[in-house]
C-alpha cells in the first residue's frame, strides 16, 4: 500500500484548526505505523504586521508532495494585533491566510487539496438582483492558485459546484456520526415509524431530511418560512412565520435536521410549535453550530423543555462556553476526515466513505438488537 501512495502525505492546520488537525494527525500515524516522534504536519504561519498585512510561510519543502490544508474560515477564536488593537479573524481573514499559505507553496506541491468543512460564502450561491456570486469566484479563485480538489461537508446548497466542473468538489454527509451520537447519548430512543419522526425546518433543507428519513424508516415532516417580501432586514427578508406540513407529531421524538444554526431563534420557533403540537422529546442535528448571537436564547428554551439535545459536530469553532452546556452534544467528525485524507492520498476513489446508507443500516441494527456500546 505504501507504493501506492499519490505524493508523500503532507497535512496543513490552519489556524484555529490545530488542535483539529493534530487528531487527524494521529489517525494517520496510527494507521501506517509512523514513528511516534514524526508527523505528517507541517509547520506553516501566517503571521501579521502592525497594519494587519500579512504573509504566509512554510517552514519545510513541499515538493511533490500531497498536500492537505483543513481551513475553518467561521473561527471568529482566533485574532490579530491590528493598529494596536485585538481584532478576531473573519471568514474574510481565513480565506486570504488560505490563499497566502497555497501561494507561499509556490506550485511546488504534486497535489493540493483543501479541506472547507462549512464552504466559505456558501450561503451566498446564487444571484438575486444585482448581487455578488462569492461562493462561486471564491471557487474558482483557488481552482486558479492551483487546488486541485476541495472537500466540504453539508454544503448548503453543493449545485455551486457548476462553477468549477473540471476540478474535485467533494460534499460530505455527517448523517452517520449524527445518528451515532444521538444512539449512544439516548440509548432508550426507538427509531420506527410509530416513535419518532424527521423535521425539515425549512424548503431548503428537505434533500437532506429525506435521506434521513430514508435510511432510517420513519416519517418526514417540513415548515416552510412565510417571508415578509416588502421589508429587508440584515440583507433578508424576515421571516414571519413558521408553517407545517406533514403527520402529526403527538408522542413521537422529532429529529430536526438543518446544515447550520446561526442565530437559533429559527430551530426554537419550530420546535416550539412541535411541542404545541404534542411532540415528546426534540432534537436538533446540525453540522454547524456557530450560535452568532451567544446561547442565552437556547439556554432558555432547554430550560422550558423545548429543546432537549443539540448535536452539532467539531468541524467548526465551538466556545468553550457551548461544550459546557448540558444541552449540547459534540460529534467529533476527525477520524472521518482522517480516513477521507487516507483513501485520497493513496489515490483511491472516497465513494464508499461518501456512501453512509449501509453504515447507518447497521448501526440502527445494533441499536435495535442492544449490541450498540
Amino acid at each position: 500500500m505504501k507504493d501506492s501512495l499519490y505524493g508523500e502525505l503532507s497535512v496543513i492546520g490552519m489556524r484555529g484548526c490545530e488542535d483539529f488537525a493534530s487528531q487527524v494527525d494521529y489517525y494517520l500515524k496510527e494507521w501506517r505505523h509512523h514513528d511516534s516522534d514524526g508527523t505528517f504536519l507541517v509547520n506553516a504561519h501566517c503571521p501579521r504586521f502592525g497594519s494587519g498585512e500579512g504573509k504566509g510561510t512554510i517552514q519545510q519543502s513541499l515538493r511533490g508532495n500531497d498536500v492537505y490544508i483543513i481551513c475553518d474560515v467561521f473561527n471568529h477564536g482566533v485574532t490579530y494585533d491590528m493598529y494596536g488593537m485585538t481584532v478576531p479573524m473573519s471568514p474574510d481573514d481565513h480565506f486570504q491566510d488560505l490563499k497566502r499559505i497555497i501561494g507561499a507553496i509556490g506550485g511546488k506541491a504534486r497535489r493540493i487539496s483543501v479541506i472547507m468543512p462549512m464552504l466559505y460564502e456558501g450561503r451566498q450561491h446564487k444571484r438575486s438582483g444585482r448581487e455578488s456570486l462569492d461562493c462561486a469566484l471564491a471557487l474558482q479563485e483557488i481552482m486558479n492558485m492551483g487546488v486541485t480538489n476541495l472537500i466540504t461537508f453539508d454544503a448548503h446548497d453543493p449545485r455551486v459546484q457548476n462553477a468549477i466542473p473540471l476540478h474535485g468538489f467533494e460534499d460530505v454527509r455527517s448523517s452517520y456520526q449524527m445518528i451515532k451520537a444521538m444512539l449512544r447519548r439516548y440509548p432508550d430512543i426507538e427509531i420506527n415509524p410509530d416513535n419518532t419522526m424527521i423535521i425539515s425546518p425549512d424548503e431548503g433543507g428537505m434533500g437532506k431530511c429525506m435521506y434521513y428519513s430514508s435510511v432510517m424508516g420513519i416519517d418526514l415532516g417540513m415548515f416552510y418560512k412565510r417571508r415578509d417580501y416588502s421589508v429587508i432586514v440584515n440583507g433578508k427578508n424576515p421571516i414571519v412565520a413558521h408553517e407545517y406540513l406533514g403527520r402529526d407529531v403527538e408522542g413521537k421524538d422529532v429529529i430536526i435536521v438543518d446544515d447550520m444554526i446561526s442565530s437559533g431563534d429559527s430551530v426554537i420557533d419550530v420546535a416550539r410549535q412541535l411541542k404545541e403540537k404534542g411532540a415528546k422529546r426534540i432534537f436538533v442535528f446540525a453540522t454547524f453550530g456557530l450560535f452568532c448571537n451567544g446561547l442565552d436564547n437556547l439556554d432558555k428554551a432547554h430550560s422550558e423543555g423545548i429543546i432537549d439535545q443539540i448535536f452539532t459536530t467539531n468541524l467548526v469553532y465551538r466556545t468553550p462556553e457551548l461544550l459546557q452546556r448540558d444541552w449540547y452534544t459534540e460529534v467529533n467528525m476527525c477520524k472521518y476526515v482522517a480516513y477521507i485524507v487516507d483513501t485520497l492520498n493513496h489515490d483511491r476513489t472516497i465513494s464508499h466513505l461518501l456512501n453512509q446508507s449501509k453504515k447507518i443500516h447497521t448501526i440502527l441494527d445494533k441499536h435495535k438488537n442492544g449490541k450498540l456500546q
